[in-house]
């Protein structure tokens, strides 16, 4: 499947905030990018708002268009608030879920880690990035990849204690996810309703 392969901190510069992770460059240069970016401020629509959190969303957590788009409907048929809804079933994906057990930096990295067939999920090897995990189930590193230098450099230093509905043993590099987050516990600056309105018109 297609996936963004651009100049990731051109993305973090148009939104403004490191959604890849820590951007040196953005530091410097925390306005959009471009010829004008750091000019006169036009003004946005509406409509422009709520597609520029849209694309926020898909960017921060490596999902195009369709996929977004089935996962909105999905949020939707589901009991509890859309919005909330949506950013739980994005933060249940398994790459997101190796991303935030500390294996791998980036979520970029985490999904090559899935796809390249170092994550078990409840003992069974799962290479589908967008694999969603449920409560109870236990994510973890398989035994001929836990000496890999990316992970093992990864987890170094990483405080696992950081998200609660991730319990990580560092023992087997394994982490149960115990709960669906809650929306006041996922770190994301996303604001969720204006995608909702957005897809409601």
């Amino acid at each position: 499947m297609a996936r963004y392969t651009g100049p990731k901190t051109k993305i973090a510069r148009k939104f403004g905030e490191p959604i890849f992770g820590p951007d040196k460059v953005l530091s410097k240069k925390n306005y959009p990018p471009g010829q004008h970016g750091n000019g006169r401020k036009k003004k946005t629509s509406e409509y422009g708002i709520q597609l520029r959190e849209k694309q926020k969303a898909k960017y921060t957590y490596g999902v195009l268009e369709r996929q977004f788009r089935n996962m909105f409907e999905k949020a939707s048929r589901s009991k509890g608030i859309t919005g909330e809804v949506l950013l739980q079933l994005l933060e249940s994906r398994l790459d997101n879920i190796v991303y935030r057990m500390g294996l791998a930096k980036t979520r970029a990295g985490a999904r090559q880690l899935v796809s390249h067939r170092h994550i078990a999920v409840d003992g069974k090897v799962v290479n589908i990035p967008s694999y969603s995990v449920k409560p109870g189930q236990v994510v973890g590193v398989r035994e001929k990849a836990k000496s890999l230098e990316v992970i093992l450099d990864s987890v170094s230093g990483v405080n696992h204690s950081r998200y609660p509905w991730v319990e990580y043993d560092q023992a087997s590099m394994s982490a149960k996810y115990l709960h669906i987050p809650e929306r006041a516990d996922i770190p994301e600056n996303i604001k969720e309703q204006l995608i909702v309105e957005l897809y409601s018109k």
